[in-house]
């Protein structure tokens, strides 16, 4: 753990010699006046860090506060860090002495970019990932309370849920073992329990260590395997600017040239190599006979990257910058014959306030960076998204998915290559097809996923409630897009309206044979019996029936709306009043036998021919009245069928069209009675009798149409319609005139006037 700490913090130190190696070797910077350097560890404590800045205003080895007594060495600026809490506990010293601090927030001569604009571009990659349950990790120091308090509710505010918040304690090699073993160990299982796939950690350099022992703690402890997605800031580590990589060769050129035995002056060169390659020099083991001998063979390139990266870090890059604002603050002081003894901070604002500086290095190089600062003293930086592609050999591989434009602040834009997204969610989404219902007890993120109920669809993840399709369209089988409903209507073509055309002109045909027999022995007996005339109407009437179903198949007209209702209550009233004609006519013809009776003045065709035309009368009176009111049209029904549009009649006023089958079904319920009474009447031939089964069916199907119509939808409404027409229609035209054309045809020696006159006794 130690050699990961100081092989990071020696890359720092590395790019500090290498900075200030470039400025004293370059004539265009500083040209009479020799930077060096002195490195302290502050051990990231308080007292170290306080002791170190006063030092730094004493005499080198020779520590009065308050005295200096070397008059060469004259101390320019102070690269505090790499944490935030080092830097403010050396501006408590170094603000009271008026010296500039490099990389503190307290100065506003920060090298390293702003931590809000930071998590202002996480939120918005989180959003971007509909990562909406994270879990949340950060350290109990004074940032780490100021991060829960300002920048959390932040991610709230944009439906962010938590799964944990945890506050860890930051660990350092002074802690109690016990304690740290017992919080590395909590933390490790809550992590690896968690739901939650992405997790932020907020920290800063030193964090790094804490992360990977709580990646490490489940090989060694029987704890849940972690395996989750990372969020980091710059403060812990960030990618390198991509103009960085144009130059990043030449430091890598000068990593390559470090070697112990010929960097004398590079005081910590040897417990580095030591370290990193787990290796012995026998010069600083003088008391110990190492096994494992440093050689040549040890090379900083085939070190891994988790112990040292031989590209520039951004701490270290952030550690030259530092390195160039201070020389280009001593140029300008040295140029306008200031003292450095006077305000070196008036100079240095210029650079590290609102503006920039060129760094001359990498004009050198043949490429141009300007480095540069908002109002507030900030570091204007763009942010590549990187993910760290980890192996098992402890190595890892930087690769770039996207990039924030620091142009684009507050609102920040970003570019993320599509090929991997991970999910973080409390639960899974909810995909189009379903809705979201809140389990109770849970945060706002947390939810179930129920389908869409009949008739409603949703077309996108995640959705609150599910919305009704138009009215012309209906829902697919998943529920997750409309579908336009198909026009339907009774049409010829199909099977059922082939079948009642071919009935009705089947129907049509038989009657019209019926007509024919009758017409052609119309003087016969039978025939003139009861009325030639009423029987005669009655055929006629039933021809018309069978051809007035034919108007409610196809596609609905205008006009064919119009004739439908009414054509079929005035032929259907007329044969009815035929009927009732017919049976009024036997009763009456028994009774007028009599001497005394009073109703042979009603016999005759008078009687038959009253009844006939005060009915059409009645029944026309209705239909016209509904026609001049509210007659039927064309219509669309788009509710009753749940996949197709009906183009149907509209009967316009209900009521109406009620009227007209309540006055038929009144006329068929007189007929039915009459005949029923009248059909034991002493008669060889009675058709009261017959009448009366005609009229039974007659009426079974017109009182089970009712219910079946109402339950009915679409064209099979139309269809229910046709077929009791044609069903009613057949059975008068069965029960009172097959008999008779059976004896007409099959016995003409029953088609006498004696045996129809003949009574039974």
């Amino acid at each position: 753990m130690w050699s990961l700490v100081f092989s990071h913090n020696y890359q720092h130190i590395l790019a500090l010699i290498f900075a200030i190696k470039a400025i004293n070797e370059n004539s265009l910077i500083l040209p009479n006046i020799t930077l060096g350097f002195f490195i302290y560890n502050s051990h990231f404590l308080a007292y170290f860090t306080y002791r170190a800045s006063m030092e730094l205003l004493s005499t080198w080895d020779n520590f009065f506060p308050n005295y200096k007594c070397d008059a060469q060495d004259n101390l320019a600026a102070v690269i505090g860090g790499p944490t935030s809490e080092v830097c403010l506990f050396m501006a408590d010293i170094l603000c009271a002495y008026k010296f500039s601090q490099v990389s503190s927030p307290v100065f506003f001569h920060n090298m390293f970019p702003s931590t809000t604009h930071q998590y202002t571009g996480i939120l918005d990659l989180i959003l971007y990932f509909q990562w909406k349950w994270i879990g949340v990790m950060y350290f109990k120091s004074e940032m780490g309370e100021r991060f829960a308090h300002k920048v959390l509710p932040m991610f709230m505010q944009k439906g962010i849920c938590f799964d944990f918040i945890k506050a860890a304690v930051l660990i350092n090699f002074f802690s109690e073992i016990e304690t740290m073993k017992n919080e590395l160990i909590e933390t490790s299982y809550l992590v690896g329990t968690s739901t939650a796939n992405a997790v932020i950690i907020h920290g800063e350099i030193q964090s790094i260590v804490v992360f990977r022992i709580w990646i490490e703690i489940p090989f060694y402890f029987d704890l849940p395997k972690i395996n989750k997605v990372w969020i980091m800031t710059a403060e812990i580590d960030f990618a390198l600017l991509p103009i960085q990589r144009d130059w990043d060769l030449r430091f890598h050129e000068f990593l390559q040239d470090r070697k112990p035995d010929t960097d004398q002056e590079d005081g910590f060169i040897g417990d580095f190599w030591q370290q990193a390659f787990m290796c012995s020099f026998p010069r600083l083991n003088l008391d110990e006979s190492p096994e494992n001998i440093c050689t040549e063979e040890n090379k900083l390139e085939t070190l891994p990257m988790s112990v040292f990266e031989m590209s520039m870090t951004s701490h270290s890059y952030s550690i030259y910058n530092a390195v160039y604002a201070v020389a280009h603050a001593l140029h300008d002081m040295d140029s306008s014959n200031w003292n450095i003894s006077h305000s070196m901070h008036s100079f240095l604002h210029q650079y590290t306030g609102e503006g920039s500086f060129c760094n001359f290095l990498l004009l050198y190089f043949g490429v141009i960076l300007h480095i540069s600062f908002n109002k507030n003293g900030e570091l204007i930086a763009g942010f590549d998204i990187v993910n760290w592609v980890t192996f098992p050999n402890e190595t890892f591989s930087r690769v770039k998915v996207g990039r924030i434009d620091p142009q684009s602040l507050p609102t920040v834009e970003f570019t993320v290559h599509e090929d991997a997204q991970p999910l973080s969610l409390c639960n899974d989404h909810c995909y189009p097809g379903y809705s979201k219902r809140k389990k109770e007890g849970k945060p706002f993120c947390c939810y179930d996923c129920i389908p869409c109920p009949e008739g409603k669809i949703s077309a996108q993840k995640d959705v609150d409630n599910c919305f009704q399709c138009p009215e012309d369209h209906y829902p697919n089988k998943k529920r997750d897009f409309c579908i336009p409903k198909s026009l339907t209507f009774l049409t010829f073509e199909e099977a059922l309206g082939t079948s009642l055309a071919s009935s009705a002109l089947l129907l049509f045909c038989v009657t019209s044979v019926v007509l024919g027999i009758f017409l052609k022995h119309r003087d016969t007996p039978i025939v003139k019996a009861n009325n030639r005339t009423l029987t005669y109407t009655l055929l006629l009437s039933l021809l018309l029936s069978f051809l007035c179903a034919l108007l409610f198949i196809g596609k609905p007209q205008k006009m064919t709306c119009l004739l439908r209702q009414t054509a079929f209550g005035i032929i259907f009233l007329v044969a009815i009043s035929s009927v009732l004609a017919k049976t009024i006519t036997v009763i009456l013809a028994f009774q007028a036998t009599k001497p005394e009776c009073m109703w042979r003045k009603w016999l005759g065709k008078r009687m038959a021919t009253s009844i006939v035309l005060s009915s059409l009368l009645i029944q026309a009176t209705i239909c016209t009245v509904w026609l001049s009111t509210f007659p039927p049209f064309p219509d669309l029904d788009v509710n009753s069928m749940a996949e197709e549009v009906i183009l149907k009649c509209n009967e316009g006023s209900i009521t109406m069209f009620y009227c007209l089958l309540g006055f038929m079904g009144f006329l068929s319920i007189c007929s039915f009675t009459s005949a029923f009474f009248a059909r034991k009447l002493p008669d060889s031939f009675n058709e009261a009798k017959f009448i009366t089964f005609s009229m039974l069916v007659f009426c079974s199907v017109w009182i089970s149409f009712v219910p079946t119509y109402l339950s009915s939808k679409g064209k099979y409404m139309v269809a229910v319609e046709i077929f009791s027409i044609l069903a009613s229609s057949a059975g008068l035209l069965g029960f009172i005139f097959f008999p008779k054309c059976y004896i007409i045809i099959l016995r003409p020696d029953m088609n006498t006037k004696e045996q129809v006159m003949k009574r039974k006794h």
